[in-house]
């Protein structure tokens, strides 16, 4: 008994046979309590698994410059790309798609003119080159042709302006040649010109007739400034009463004078000049409105009354009204003592067809 047991302690102690049992166990235990291999060993095996790795895996797609030289940084490496590959790839931005490509050609597209210009004005055509639209830089048609508006065409390619081409000719006359146009288109040819901003154009027609007669017509108009607000009323009360007479015209009475106060014959070889001083009291006794349908006075100026009817007719006229005017005599209102009215009336005739 003992020297079995001797020989079991023996055989447990110093065999390495397969036979003994206790030594059997010890080998199945020894890997969880091994120390951790050496570094030669995990290279070894990260070389060992690395081969056995499939393709895509060891394709380092996103890493640095500089990164895969360390083997901890390739490992980790190939597993960040193993995770952007299983990534579907990203669709670009239609907003960048789009826009990129197309501004260089939009911008082309815009400033590109070609030498000779093809227009369309309200439905007449003209000819005429670049140069000559840019002629002045702050005129419209500059502006239009700079390459930074749209120009719509019509069906055949001309650039289309929709604005009356009567007078456009006599615009790029002057465009080209500075050349102005006759007196009888003087006026509508001004018009087109306010219309295109042609500044030397506008300088050179209101220096000559009949422009420049306008002028001084003007000047001497703004010395009544109820001027125009008159010629309104002329205008409404001869269309009311024809349509209530249901008649081809209609008459008005219309005062004109051009001196302040009312005078008599008696005062006027006592005085040098038909303006005299009163005091406020004397004039109030003179304040007074004539019975007729419009009165025009008084003003401070060489021009008389008949220029004034002058103004009248011509204007009624340029409104296609037609006017006839002739003087039926005068107020004769008693203001104080042997002073009366004697303001000049006249009769207006308004033909209306």
């Amino acid at each position: 008994m003992h020297q079995n047991g001797s020989g079991g302690s023996s055989g447990s102690s110093g065999s390495d046979g397969p036979g003994g049992g206790g030594g059997g166990r010890e080998r199945q235990q020894a890997p969880s309590f091994s120390p951790l291999p050496s570094a030669t060993t995990r290279v070894r095996r990260f070389i060992q698994e690395r081969r056995t790795l499939p393709l895509p895996r060891v394709m380092v797609v996103f890493s640095a410059a500089g990164d895969t030289d360390k083997p901890s940084d390739a490992m980790s490496g190939s597993d960040t790309a193993e995770d952007e590959l299983r990534k579907p790839p990203a669709s670009p931005s239609p907003s960048r798609s789009l826009s990129k490509p197309l501004r260089p050609a939009l911008s082309a597209q815009e400033q590109e003119f070609p030498e000779v210009i093809s227009l369309n004005i309200g439905g007449m055509y003209f000819t005429t080159r670049l140069s000559t639209l840019r002629r002045y830089e702050d005129t419209m048609l500059a502006a239009m042709f700079s390459g930074r508006h749209y120009i719509p065409r019509d069906a055949d390619g001309r650039y289309f302006i929709d604005r009356d081409g009567t007078y456009f000719g006599d615009i790029l006359n002057f465009l080209r040649e500075g050349e102005l146009p006759h007196r009888s288109r003087v006026r509508p040819v001004h018009r087109e010109a306010q219309y295109y901003s042609i500044g030397p154009l506008l300088d050179s027609l209101e220096d000559i007739q009949p422009l420049t007669g306008e002028k001084v017509r003007q000047a001497f108009l703004d010395l009544l400034p109820y001027y125009r607000d008159n010629l309104e009323r002329i205008v409404e009360i001869a269309k009311l009463r024809a349509m209530q007479k249901k008649a081809r015209f209609a008459k008005l009475k219309i005062c004109v004078y051009k001196e302040e106060m009312p005078i008599t014959p008696y005062e006027r070889p006592l005085f040098n000049s038909l303006r005299f001083e009163r005091s406020d009291s004397e004039a109030k006794l003179f304040e007074h409105h004539c019975e007729v349908d419009v009165s025009f006075g008084p003003w401070e100026a060489v021009a008389d009354v008949y220029d004034l009817l002058h103004c009248i007719v011509s204007d009624l006229a340029e409104r296609g009204i037609t006017a006839e005017q002739q003087c039926i005599g005068v107020c004769d209102k008693h203001l104080i003592n042997h002073y009366y009215c004697k303001r000049p009336i006249y009769e207006f005739k308004i033909t209306w067809w």
